[in-house]
């Protein structure tokens, strides 16, 4: 009896030692990190996201998006799309064009105003963004990509090149961040219906709060996208006025999963595989985005900035799917943003 409980003893010995040894190999093997935005932006297709931003390039005058096709300044947001030239160039290589998008981001700032706040004219859909709410939200929506740029600036090769222009810009990010979190209690009760603002305005809050190490900052970020999360339906869709909308439900993961890139938000990246299913399955094999029950684009609801009725934005769909595709390793995702992308480059010679 004596031998066989000594047998036991050194089987059970053996297989403890098993054990260690494995969990030794385990510590010994650093979990590996996650990709960065920058490294995720360089996954992309050859020529991809030179295509996507093509669009996005200041003119002469260093105006951008609705600034641009109008020929002149109305308000901070649409000049975001400078940003978004930024961070294209960066992950080319390409610092001059970096030079000549940074632009867009000085006039935005040539407009600000002592308040944090930018100027602002009539759109020509009638509407302003003088008064205070309309205020905040354009400047967030300029905000959420410059927080966003330098961040990814931050993590490139190219940092030192942009560093002191980065530091020079800081005291005017600063009282921009200042204005919008004055007006923060503004954001639910006018945004909390288009869920996407609300990211968007945590992205901004969030990003911004990164780059100058403002906690207060951040903390409204997560505080927004925890309200984000309440906003979805039984499948897992984010909400735009009470309902689903096959182009603001990418908005969403777009903006939010960007945010997330940079700022750990583990119970909305829990929540993304259920709205990128259902994003995905909105991609016809064509390439085609549904539009059939939007509540917002694609059907006729709802006028834009320009006045005319909003449809279905292919880039950001793209973007969002492509992001995440990469992000997570998902094939379905990054299929349908290939599909997507070629419907929407139907007889153009672009990449």
């Amino acid at each position: 009896m004596a031998q066989w409980w000594m047998a036991r003893a050194r089987v059970a010995l053996a297989a403890f030692s098993v054990l260690l040894a494995i969990d030794s190999l385990g510590a010994a093997e650093p979990t590996p990190s996650r990709r960065t935005e920058y490294e995720i932006l360089k996954a992309f297709p050859d020529g991809r996201l030179a295509a996507l931003h093509a669009g996005d390039w200041p003119n002469a005058e260093g105006l951008t998006g609705g600034n641009r096709t109008l020929g002149k300044w109305l308000e901070a947001g649409p000049q975001r799309g400078s940003c978004r030239a930024v961070i294209a160039a960066v992950v080319a290589g390409n610092l001059a064009g970096a030079d000549d998008a940074w632009r867009g981001i000085d006039v935005a700032f040539a407009h600000q105003r002592e308040d944090g706040g930018f100027e602002a004219e009539t759109r020509p859909n009638g509407q302003s963004a003088r008064p205070f709410p309309a205020a905040v939200e354009t400047a967030f929506f300029f905000l959420q990509e410059l927080g966003r740029a330098i961040l990814v600036i931050r993590e490139s090769p190219h940092e030192a090149h942009f560093r002191s222009r980065v530091d020079a810009l800081e005291p005017k990010l600063r009282k921009a961040c200042a204005f919008i979190d004055s007006g923060y209690d503004t954001i639910l009760p006018h945004h909390g219906h288009a869920v996407n603002r609300v990211i968007i305005a945590a992205k901004a809050f969030g990003t911004c709060g990164l780059v100058l190490r403002d906690d207060h900052l951040v903390d409204r970020a997560r505080s927004l996208m925890k309200y984000a999360l309440t906003r979805r339906d039984e499948a897992g869709v984010f909400l735009e006025k009470g309902g689903q909308d096959s182009s603001y439900n990418a908005v969403s993961i777009l903006f939010g999963e960007v945010l997330a890139l940079h700022l750990p938000l583990p119970e909305f990246e829990a929540a993304l595989p259920a709205a990128v299913a259902w994003q995905v399955s909105k991609v016809a094999d064509s390439g085609e985005i549904k539009v059939t029950g939007n509540t917002r684009t694609g059907v006729g609801k709802e006028p834009g900035y320009d006045g005319k009725p909003k449809n279905v934005n292919y880039n950001e769909v793209i973007l969002a799917l492509t992001i995440y595709g990469i992000a997570h390793g998902d094939s379905a995702a990054l299929a349908a943003a290939e599909r997507a992308f070629h419907w929407s480059r139907r007889g153009s010679k672009a990449p």
